[in-house]
């Protein structure tokens, strides 16, 4: 596998220092190439979409959400009670962005849905990282981005089962992220995936805030298992339910993206308050950005009270950092 050490993680930290400088200093730098591969148009569109791609004809990320946006939407993330002060940011988000632009992320659809999807993926964010409560200051949906990592864990997450990532010496695979990662095996699986070395080092996710968001974005994009949607097919259209996921009650809305990452621990248990909290930043975080929570649909859709989960007995073994 190709993994990082500690020194190309360093130097790696440099460069995404050095990119974010270069990428403000270009963020002008946009204009859109186009090209047609039999028949189909593939555009690139500078540092944020930088391979062909059709999703890259689309406007970017940056476009639609930008730095107020993010401010708006995390407003207390750095009050001194929060617990990741200085931690997470708009560049570090745009820039974890730009890897699965080309891909889609953010940048299928139209400018509604591309505004919906990053809308949808960090009401998820917001709401497994908040330190809010029903009377803190600026609101209980005001406080995303509150920690990057479980506080006062109560064990190592360690499970022996999984030879396959098997538990590093030291190592304790406690939630860290923006989506928080839990156990050697998931670290594993994300650090395999991005090519660098989690496994042996969980603690990286907690160090750069780019990482972070790009293990976040992953997951949003990566099925759990091949035979399953990811959440971002869910979510934009590109999945079609089966008979038995109908059977289920899953069908391509928002509901069904918590079904997708969090299984029983969230789904199919009533209107629980994990649930009820995701939904909730999603339809903040909608009126925030000038998109307006009537375009989420009905209930049914937000919801997956009722759901049957896709990977039973899978459920996270710990709530998000808290």
């Amino acid at each position: 596998m190709a993994y990082f050490n500690r020194a190309a993680i360093a130097i790696a930290l440099i460069l995404t220092v050095a990119l974010v400088a270069a990428s403000l200093a270009n963020a002008d730098d946009k204009t859109i190439h186009v090209k047609k591969v039999k028949g189909k148009k593939l555009c690139m569109q500078g540092w944020e979409c930088s391979y062909w791609s059709i999703y890259c004809c689309n406007q970017t990320i940056s476009d639609l959400f930008q730095v107020y946006n993010f401010e708006q939407l995390f407003a207390k993330r750095n009050s001194p009670v929060a617990h990741a002060v200085g931690f997470w940011d708009y560049q570090s988000f745009i820039l974890a962005s730009a890897i699965y632009e080309p891909l889609g992320f953010g940048t299928t659809g139209g400018k509604l849905m591309q505004m919906m999807e990053v809308a949808a993926f960090l009401a998820h964010v917001a709401a497994k990282t908040s330190c809010g409560y029903g009377v803190a200051t600026g609101g209980p949906m005001a406080w995303g981005l509150c920690y990057n990592r479980e506080m006062s864990p109560s064990q190592t997450y360690c499970d022996t089962y999984y030879s396959e990532y098997p538990c590093a010496p030291g190592a304790e695979y406690y939630g860290r992220g923006a989506l928080p990662i839990y156990w050697n095996f998931n670290y594993g699986a994300t650090g395999e995936a991005l090519k660098v070395d989690l496994l042996n080092h969980p603690e990286y996710i907690e160090q750069n805030a780019t990482l972070a968001f790009q293990a976040a974005i992953w997951r949003w994009m990566t099925p759990v298992k091949k035979s399953q949607p990811s959440a971002h097919d869910i979510f934009v259209g590109n999945w079609k339910p089966t008979k038995n996921d109908t059977l289920a009650k899953r069908g391509p809305t928002f509901g069904t993206t918590m079904n997708i990452l969090y299984g029983e621990y969230t789904c199919g248990q009533g209107d629980i308050d994990p649930m009820n909290t995701v939904v909730s930043h999603y339809l903040y975080f909608l009126d925030l950005m000038g998109v307006g929570r009537e375009q989420a649909g009905p209930h049914d859709d937000l919801s997956c009270a009722e759901q049957v989960a896709f990977n039973p007995n899978t459920a996270p073994k710990a709530a998000a950092s808290s």
